[in-house]
Formats: structure tokens, sequence, C-alpha cells
């Protein structure tokens, strides 16, 4: 199963993928990367910061742009060439996040797709927002 191929994406195509963030998710990404960083993982440490609380790690949310690249668009056999992040707003723990991506340039030529992506929480807040460069499968 092959994603979309540069001839099947318009601009403006987009799809989404929302996923609610559990104090595991955050003990389980810290342990694949080894950012053991108190702010997401010790909650005494964590109050005494500007976010008061623990907060997840920036690139888990990250992480759900990538899937909604290498899942649903372009889709699988997808390959990442670059992506730009900025970081808006904290993920608490129990927050609901949904990563958008959305096609906003096509180079048929170099086979490259620029995606506009960005993530929001249950309330809408937008907690991070980029552009994502990738080359969709060939058929």
């Amino acid at each position: 199963m092959l994603g979309k191929s540069i001839n099947e994406m318009a601009i403006g195509d987009s799809a989404e993928f929302s996923k609610t963030v559990s104090e595991t998710d955050i003990y389980l990404f810290a342990g694949i990367v080894g950012d053991f960083n108190p702010a997401h993982l010790n909650e005494a440490y964590a109050r005494t910061t500007f976010f008061k609380t623990r907060i997840a790690h920036g690139m888990l949310s990250a992480g759900f742009v990538s899937s909604v690249i290498g899942m649903q668009l372009p889709g699988p056999g997808s390959v990442y060439v670059s992506q730009e992040l900025r970081f808006l707003a904290p993920v608490r723990i129990g927050d609901t996040v949904t990563a958008h991506v959305e096609v906003a340039e096509i180079n048929a030529e170099k086979n490259r797709v620029r995606l506009s992506t960005w993530c929001v929480n249950q309330d809408g807040v937008k907690i991070l927002e980029g552009d994502a460069v990738v080359s969709p499968p060939r058929k």
C-alpha cells in the first residue's frame, strides 16, 4: 500500500490525526528518545516552572505531524526531506492534540510537496506550526 503520488495531490488537500496525551505516552517517549528533563517527568520540579505542571515533549506533538505525513498525506512510502517547527503552547497530560497537514505547494519536477503543518489542542489553541517538505511515493 502506497500513499498518494505527486499527481494524486492538489493544493489544499488535507488530513489530520488526533490523540489524547497520557502520562504513559510521556514516559514512553522519554525512554525512547532519552530526554528525561524533569519538566516532563517530575511533578514537584514542574510546579516550579512557568507551566506549573508537567508538559509533554514538544517533539511528541511533532511526531503526530509525522504520523499524518507517513500514514495519510501523502502516506506510506513518503520520505521526509525537512520540517520547520515553531512551538507555541504547551501540551499537558490529558490534552487531546490534533495534527493537521495541508498541501501548500507542489513541485512535480522534483517530486516534492511543501506541507503546512500545525497542531491544536482540544480548545483549538495552536500548539505548534511549521512547514514540511516531503517526497511522495512514485507509482
